[in-house]
């Protein structure tokens, strides 16, 4: 009973605030142009300060070691390769296939993984998994991009490419935390004061507008594929990252950092590159509201089953 208690209280924080978004746009407080531009706000402002803050904070190179690193970008890099080999044999569609393989990999680490971790360690667990966050985000970024042009019909100019993700405000915000953290660089108290104020602020306003993002659209027809993407996403990679870290002897907060990365929803950004690069961008809307829907159900279950074997 008490690692049942201890998992609801994880998870139902965040599942209120999703809740909340979707209710207030319900009733009309939130509408689809508010909400487009307080994404845009949250992207650009509150998330890439509210990473910068986290590591800034924190003594990454006590909390962060080596062999951790290295098995995040390792596993995301095995991923990735082996969903390269498989998906084209199962997804006909170019289109399609560029969709599934970012649905199966891409979460949102970003806006789960501090609360999560948080919520299940406390704050010591802040400095790993935002360092964590530090650098898979760009990896992410660097996959999603590579896929998409490689099944896009439209290559894309690499140049620019590379240029847009060195400019993301995630990758941005992160490596300023890591330069300060780092070179012990300290900022005046009223601006830290300003930015802990601001970092307080990004999670639930991004949680919010993610639940008010939710919408149905057609699922119908994409029903079967729907279904196959979302276990894969919220339970066979998962599974993986899991077992695999166990195996390399991850345990507490450097488990719970990689289970932050591989067990939220698809990232809501999938469905932004995939209106750029024109591919299904309907097919990874529905992704995205099919495993936000179902991930606290999902993460639920994980952290139910990984505190009663002891190793959270």
């Amino acid at each position: 009973m008490e690692n049942l208690i201890f998992s609801f209280n994880v998870i139902l924080p965040i599942f209120s605030l999703m809740l909340m978004g979707t209710f207030l746009r319900k009733v009309k407080l939130l509408d689809k142009e508010f909400l487009e531009k307080a994404n845009d706000f949250a992207f650009k402002v509150l998330l890439p300060i509210l990473l910068f803050n986290n590591i800034y904070k924190s003594q990454i190179s006590e909390v962060i070691n080596i062999k951790f690193i290295l098995f995040a970008v390792l596993i995301n890099f095995v991923i990735v390769g082996i969903l390269f080999i498989t998906v084209p044999k199962l997804v006909k569609e170019n289109r399609d296939r560029s969709i599934v393989i970012q649905g199966l990999y891409r979460t949102n680490f970003v806006l789960f993984g501090v609360p999560l971790s948080s919520n299940i360690f406390g704050t010591s667990s802040l400095g790993t998994v935002t360092t964590l966050t530090a650098i898979i985000i760009p990896l992410y970024n660097f996959f999603a991009v590579f896929i998409l042009d490689w099944y896009s019909c439209d290559k894309s100019d690499y140049k620019k490419t590379i240029v847009s993700v060195i400019k993301n405000p995630l990758i941005i915000g992160s490596c300023m935390g890591i330069i300060f953290s780092l070179l012990n660089i300290r900022i005046p108290q009223f601006a830290e004061k300003t930015i802990s104020d601001i970092a307080a602020t990004a999670t639930p306003i991004a949680l919010i507008i993610l639940g008010g993002d939710i919408e149905i659209k057609n699922l119908g027809k994409n029903i079967k594929l729907l279904f196959r993407v979302a276990v894969g996403k919220l339970l066979v990679v998962p599974s993986i990252v899991i077992i695999s870290a166990v195996m390399f002897g991850f345990r507490g907060v450097e488990l719970g950092a990689l289970f932050s990365m591989a067990a939220p929803s698809v990232s809501v950004s999938s469905y932004t590159m995939a209106l750029q690069y024109e591919c299904n961008s309907e097919l990874a809307g529905q992704l995205v509201f099919i495993t936000t829907l179902f991930s606290p159900i999902t993460i639920f279950m994980f952290i139910f089953v990984l505190k009663s074997v002891g190793l959270f």
